[in-house]
């Protein structure tokens, strides 16, 4: 009976198209499939073992990751903000949170870079750069993102993540505050309903930061395209339920006066490890959300890996091929990674092992700049080349030790001929010429 109607309701979520039904059916619909996604990703543990990952390489890096951000923050007179931002993050630890503040900023304050050497410097700076390339790879887990950036990418693109970042951040917090303190602000304060309306956005501005804060972190430290709209809805959920958790959170750190009794002032350590541990669970869960948001067509499989027969890779290769050489016959930009999945409308993980072959035989070439080019000119390209690309793999080897028969290796020789004599006489040049006919 409980199997029959956890069939039914399996059928209800999955086997209908939500085009075709009611509005608030069809949401009903998309909504059960979000909820089922994200409790399968929670239940299979990786985000959780990816959030532990993050506190500890958090506890090597927020020394200098600090002393780095004061510095930039000093040269730009918004540094007076940094205690207050911590202040604000720490609130659900309760009073002891100022303690835990003091010591973070008096090690900042006494830290002497002159005195540590290259050696020393060196590890500071790998232990920074360390904690971004960690959120890199736990959002790319999330993303299906196989390949990470090229050194000379992150280099560029984690320098502006520890520097800008935290500039815009607390420019952000400036300008919120020094607005409160506005005159004019007083005298709308006094005026209704622009007055409750003000107070309002005043309340919801933390919100607002978080959720801004959350939406940067998806769309630069992520190693592929991430639509704006699909950052906002993932940074939206991730900063209400930072907010949530952190009221929750307050209470328990309140009443958990047994933690003091048993690990004495130890207990303030390990309550500050889970809430970092919470903070970077809700990041990556809000950026599982903002994936899925972009890409509902995972909500089903989830983390299974998509296993392309055959003829879809044929297919695929083919399709490549004709978007990159088309694209490059044109006077338009030619096509990054990210371009070519949004022309496929597929992701980056079913693309990639099909564009590796093609690399590897270089039909195809990845530009410095992350442009893919053409290996080749498409009049010197023939199909059978790009199928034959993604048909002879590697792999292949592991079969030559079995035993031979003649009947079946005669049946793949005919195969194979068929291709050879369907495809040898055809270019990719050919392929594009028909398109564009």
């Amino acid at each position: 009976m409980l199997q029959k109607a956890i069939g039914k309701i399996r059928a209800e979520v999955w086997d209908r198209d939500p085009a075709k039904l009611d509005w608030w059916h069809a949401r009903l619909v998309r909504i059960a499939r979000f909820t089922y996604a994200i409790i399968r990703d929670l239940a299979e543990g990786q985000l959780s073992l990816r959030a532990m990952s993050l506190v500890y390489t958090t506890l090597l890096s927020i020394v200098p990751l600090l002393a780095f951000s004061f510095s930039v923050l000093k040269g730009f007179g918004v540094h007076n903000q940094v205690r207050p931002f911590l202040e604000r993050f720490a609130t659900p630890l309760g009073e002891r949170g100022n303690e835990v503040i003091d010591n973070v900023i008096s090690f900042v304050d006494k830290m002497q870079v002159g005195v540590l050497g290259a050696l020393g410097l060196a590890f500071l700076i790998y232990t920074v750069i360390s904690l971004v390339q960690k959120i890199e790879g736990g959002f790319n887990y999330v993303w299906r993102v196989d390949q990470p950036r090229s050194i000379a990418r992150r280099f560029s693109d984690y320098l502006s993540v520890i520097l800008v970042g935290p500039l815009l951040m607390f420019s952000a917090i400036g300008i919120v505050a020094s607005i409160g303190s506005n005159a004019v602000v007083d005298r709308l304060l006094e005026i209704e309903p622009l007055g409750s309306i003000v107070l309002v956005i005043g309340a919801l501005m933390p919100l607002f930061l978080i959720i801004a804060a959350f939406s940067f972190f998806y769309v630069f430290v992520t190693n592929t395209r991430v639509r704006l709209g699909s950052a906002l809805t993932g940074g939206a959920t991730a900063g209400v339920l930072w907010i949530v958790v952190g009221f929750f959170f307050r209470s328990f750190v309140a009443s958990s006066t047994q933690y003091a009794a048993i690990y004495s002032g130890f207990a303030i350590v390990i309550l500050a490890m889970i809430w970092v541990y919470l903070n970077w669970f809700i990041l990556l869960l809000g950026a599982q959300i903002a994936f899925y948001h972009q890409h509902p067509e995972f909500l089903r499989i989830g983390h299974r890996p998509v296993l392309l027969s055959n003829r879809a890779r044929e297919r695929l290769a083919l399709l490549i091929m004709y978007h990159v050489g088309s694209r490059h016959r044109s006077s338009k930009p030619d096509l990054t990674p990210d371009d070519l999945n949004s022309q496929l409308g597929l992701s980056g993980n079913i693309i990639s092992g099909v564009l590796s072959a093609l690399c590897k035989r270089e039909l195809v070439v990845e530009a410095d700049s992350g442009a893919l080019l053409p290996g080749r000119d498409s009049e010197t390209v023939s199909l059978r080349e790009i199928v034959a690309a993604v048909r002879v793999d590697a792999g292949d080897r592991d079969l030559t030790r079995a035993r031979s028969i003649a009947p079946v290796d005669g049946v793949i020789g005919e195969i194979q001929s068929a291709i050879d004599g369907a495809l040898s006489e055809r270019t990719l040049r050919d392929l594009i010429v028909e398109k564009e006919r």
